[in-house]
């Protein structure tokens, strides 16, 4: 396997196939990189290089018991782009990765970066606040974690039909997207499966937004029921200058799935325009 081994010790497996501008991409919450599948094929086939790893916790690297924080996360991030020395990279974020990228970028600039695209992202905040009062309460992350610990893998399997909308009239989603969705959350540290909960409900990135200087692309589902479009990638399209925002009428969170089309046809068009 493919790994990079970071300041830490920890093991981090990526995916890096093509070759001409790079793309990296970072992996939603409790996934990995292969639910990238059908952004890599069709942008390698197209003359990109591909990069997709599997966050530290999930996938194929390794389960350190600590590090489950988007300070830690972005420094990784930074590690695998130095190590493979890639410029004029396109950051592509989705729901939870929407944070890796964006500290990724607050922390260490936009030296090596051209573009971002968030999609579905938690990004500026996702829970409610008294700053904040349209994202969810805090019991429902708290539910969440318990769930999590009492029968993970059945959470998870429930949890898919809100991910991919299938409990919305005229939904298709095949029997094999479910089943490979719990066998790549399962892979996952539950620990860090847990850890990343907090860290993606409760991370403010809001002083993010202001240091973000490069075209951004917002794309969010309006009926996505895991991360709220009016809590999310409104206000980030918002707080982001001169980003764009595609919004898709009736999608749920997995847009990248259930919408894959749509979805590289909308980033294609960012990336050449």
């Amino acid at each position: 396997m493919t790994t990079l081994t970071l300041r830490d010790g920890t093991e981090l497996y990526y995916k890096d196939w093509g070759s001409g501008q790079p793309i990296v991409f970072s992996h939603g919450w409790p996934l990995s990189a292969d639910m990238w599948d059908a952004q890599m094929l069709f942008f390698a086939e197209r003359g990109y290089r591909v990069i997709a790893f599997d966050r530290r916790g999930f996938g194929r690297s390794s389960q350190p018991w600590t590090g489950y924080d988007y300070d830690t996360f972005a420094d990784d991030i930074a590690e695998l782009i130095e190590k493979l020395d890639l410029k004029n990279v396109i950051l592509a974020g989705f729901s939870m990765g929407g944070g890796d990228v964006t500290r990724y970028l607050a922390r260490k600039g936009s030296a090596r970066v051209a573009k971002l695209a968030l999609i579905s992202a938690v990004t500026p905040l996702f829970m409610k606040t008294a700053d904040h009062p349209v994202g969810p309460e805090a019991s429902l992350f708290a539910g969440i974690r318990a769930g999590l610990a009492a029968d993970r893998a059945q959470f998870i399997d429930d949890f898919s039909t809100l991910f991919y909308g299938t409990n919305r009239p005229g939904a298709k989603v095949s029997q094999g997207v479910f089943k490979q969705t719990l066998q790549i959350a399962l892979q996952a540290s539950i620990k860090a499966t847990i850890d990343c909960v907090t860290a993606f409900s409760e991370t403010d990135f809001r002083p993010d937004m202001a240091k973000i200087d490069v075209p951004t692309l917002v794309i969010h589902g309006g009926d996505d029921q895991v991360v709220p479009f009016e809590a999310t990638g409104k206000l980030a399209a918002e707080m982001i200058q001169g980003s764009q925002l595609k919004l898709y009428a009736g999608a749920p969170h997995a847009t990248c799935t259930t919408h894959a089309a749509q979805v590289n046809a909308d980033l294609l068009a960012f990336i050449q325009g």
